[in-house]
């Protein structure tokens, strides 16, 4: 009797017919129209979901882009925060382009710069190089961010309903994606530049579908080009900043804090982000309406507490196994503190639009941006662990300052208007 060998078969393959299943759901109800049918609801989560997907690539090559230049801690976050000066160059003025040529012309262009950028990103080996293209990345990114939450702002106003929530679902849907996506295509072989090309190409794929439903208007231009936030969009930056820099720690460093700390395999170290934005994408995707059944202030003081509990998990507890459903209560605590903040900024009178969301991303994403390049810092004179427990400071600051803002006194006029 012959008996005939068969090749193995790669364990992350069985999960396939149910990410498919998934992927083809969320698609159904949260994103892809066919091309003549796509509306502006459809091409705001599109844009959310390309950022997502673009951002936890990144948080993937980052161990990849140590290896290559051969920097040590320090550096490396000099380097991220080369990156971060980037996106706070570019978001001041994103405000002025948009009111200028249009939410469709300011997003395009800021996502091409994003597909020239990215792919150099996984294989240059010297790190000037390196920063002065994470420079022009971060350009690309910063633009992006902002401009889609402008346009999801209009969005939401021309509707009667929530849609922020869901918009910010798309952006962690593209971090599951991107993530699942880069970790699946190293663990089975393929080259990091390989894999990060072909997430690229998905990239401009998801651009062009976007296209038709982008508005080609946005705030129409009133006072300076930027200026600095004030009264209760200054607090509203403060929590943003805050949250913001928490997750920005999750995106640049929980693969190296997994695989360096925690003893994970290198291929695996994708799994934190993944992790962390499967479980943010569940609560973003339901958050509109836990919002509008538990009231903002709950929602934003009980995430800053369940974020805490998933700092202390991931930090304290010597497994790696159990540093997964840390980064998993992590996502869902922060998930829909930020929505709840861009809402109320669409709805304050303190400022004009077209400064107030500049002014208050900037200086949210100073956060996600230049945050994790002074926890790199940290980390070189102390250690990640010492790093995150400030973190989780931080996040009870956010909670103590949320009581100070009235938020349900403001959804409750709202919702009676």
């Amino acid at each position: 009797m012959i008996v005939h060998a068969t090749a193995p078969v790669n364990p992350l393959l069985r999960f396939y017919p149910y990410a498919k299943g998934v992927f083809s759901h969320l698609t159904r109800n949260y994103m892809v129209m066919p091309f003549t049918r796509i509306t502006s609801r459809h091409a705001t989560r599109l844009a959310f979901f390309i950022a997502g997907v673009v951002t936890a690539a990144w948080a993937v090559i980052v161990p990849y882009a140590r290896a290559n230049t051969g920097v040590d801690e320090a550096t490396l976050g000099t380097l991220l925060l080369c990156l971060g000066v980037g996106a706070l160059i570019a978001m001041p003025v994103t405000g002025s382009l948009t009111s200028r040529f249009g939410c469709r012309r300011v997003i395009m262009v800021s996502i091409a710069v994003i597909i020239v950028s990215a792919p150099p990103l996984a294989f240059i080996a010297d790190p000037l190089l390196l920063g002065l293209v994470l420079l022009l990345f971060g350009v690309g990114m910063g633009v992006t961010d902002c401009a889609m939450n402008i346009q999801a702002i209009l969005v939401e106003k021309q509707s009667s309903v929530p849609l922020m929530s869901g918009f910010h679902g798309m952006y962690s849907f593209g971090g599951i994606a991107g993530a699942g996506v880069m970790t699946l295509l190293l663990a089975m072989g393929t080259e990091v530049a390989v894999a990060t090309l072909l997430v690229i190409f998905m990239v401009l794929a998801l651009a062009i579908l976007s296209y038709p439903g982008l508005l080609t208007y946005a705030n129409p231009k009133e006072g300076p080009a930027f200026a600095r936030p004030r009264g209760i969009v200054l607090l509203l930056g403060i929590i943003c900043f805050s949250v913001f820099l928490t997750e920005g720690t999750v995106l640049d460093w929980s693969a190296l804090y997994l695989t360096q700390v925690k003893g994970m395999p290198d291929a695996l170290g994708g799994l934190g982000y993944t992790c962390f934005a499967v479980a943010m994408t569940t609560a973003r995707l339901t958050g509109d309406r836990v919002v509008r059944h538990l009231g903002r202030l709950t929602v934003v003081v009980g995430g800053s507490v369940m974020t805490i509990a998933g700092l202390a998990l991931v930090i304290y507890v010597p497994s790696w196994h159990l540093s997964l459903p840390g980064y998993a209560l992590v996502g869902a605590g922060c998930a829909n503190i930020v929505p709840v903040m861009f809402s109320a900024v669409g709805q304050q009178s303190v400022m004009p639009q077209s400064v107030a969301v500049p002014a208050m991303t900037t200086l949210g994403y100073l956060g996600v941006l230049s945050g994790p390049a002074l926890i790199g810092y940290v980390a070189h004179f102390t250690s990640l662990a010492v790093a995150f427990s400030l973190i989780m400071g931080l996040m009870l600051f956010v909670g103590a300052l949320a009581f100070s803002l009235n938020l349900d006194r403001a959804q409750s006029v709202r919702e009676n208007a």
